[in-house]
């Protein structure tokens, strides 16, 4: 009888046990996992996150910086961590170009997460060196397009964002250049800036301290309208190529099975530190636009993402070593 009744209390303990873990959320120190190395605005980003919400949270929020293999050691923690809502992913396009990079990943990129919201967006810009004798996108097409394979770009590095929104942009357009990529952004323009490679792309915040001093050309913005921080540049769609977008997005991501109570509250949290005139404004120094969205349109979003990027890189016959 007193084994039973043992049993059946042990029972009843494991039945409450997942609403007493939604119901006490948070019940210890929120991490953070962050993919890249610190500086970037990813990192930066969600330290300013991290203080609003432990604010709001009444409990320790880190951040963990992951580095490594193209940022699929910080996300693989993500996936193996405990769905609990203490242990989130604060990431970017990387997180949907990996799958269609890396045919082994540690872990099921559609299947093993829960994203929460995005948290800002920025454009994706395309800039030239200044001798290079054009003035706009358009005048970059047509002289690609009279001189197939003799234009160079410069990226930040095989597979990363600033070369996958240009191969996107390259396929739209029909045109054929030469990929150069670099260890990072910074030395992609220091080479476009020394006349060694003919453009490049990125984030708009990368190249603004060079575009004000002239050493680079703007071209074009993604987005459907023209970023604040260069009013006078035009956007794709302005330029006369529509249809074309590639912004660079940041966004929080929980791992699959967490409780829905849980991710309510994460988005609920999320928003209020998104709205605050802190976060706006460190948005707004990076060419940003801070904003969350619902959960299912974030992940509908990252879904059609990786389907994108997929295509695109077996089209395009990317790969990296």
């Amino acid at each position: 009888m007193k084994l039973a009744l043992v049993a059946a209390a042990a029972a009843l303990l494991c039945a409450v046990s997942p609403a007493q873990a939604q119901a006490t959320f948070p019940s210890k120190t929120v991490r953070l996992i962050v993919p890249v190395v610190p500086g970037s605005f990813t990192d930066v980003a969600a330290r300013a996150l991290a203080g609003e919400l432990a604010a709001s949270l009444g409990h320790p929020v880190v951040v963990d910086n992951r580095p490594g293999a193209g940022t699929t050691l910080g996300t693989a923690v993500v996936a193996q961590a405990e769905p609990d809502g203490h242990t989130l992913l604060v990431t970017e396009n990387s997180f949907t170009i990996s799958p269609a990079l890396y045919p082994k990943l540690p872990f099921d990129t559609a299947n093993d997460f829960a994203p929460v919201t995005l948290v800002a967006e920025a454009p994706y810009i395309l800039w030239a060196r200044t001798d290079l004798g054009v003035n706009t996108v358009k005048e970059l097409v047509e002289m690609a397009k009279a001189k197939p394979g003799f234009l160079t770009f410069a990226s930040g590095g095989q597979g990363t964002s600033s070369h996958l929104s240009a191969e996107l942009f390259f396929e739209k357009t029909g045109i054929s250049v030469v990929h150069v990529p670099f260890k990072g952004v910074g030395a992609s323009m220091t080479e476009v800036i020394a006349g060694r490679v003919d453009f490049g792309g990125s984030s708009i915040a990368s190249p603004m301290g060079h575009i004000r001093t002239g050493k680079l050309r703007p071209l074009a913005v993604t987005g459907d309208k023209r970023s604040p921080m260069l009013p006078e540049v035009p956007t794709f769609a302005e330029a006369g190529f529509p249809g074309y977008d590639a912004p660079i997005w940041f966004g929080v991501i929980a791992p699959a099975r967490t409780p829905p109570t849980v991710m309510a509250r994460l988005h609920e949290e999320l928003t209020r530190a998104v709205a605050k005139p802190t976060f706006v404004q460190l948005s707004e120094k990076q060419g940003a636009r801070a904003f969350t969205i619902p959960s299912a349109e974030f992940a509908r979003r990252l879904a059609a993402e990786m389907r994108t990027w997929k295509d695109l890189v077996a089209r395009r016959g990317i790969k990296v070593e």
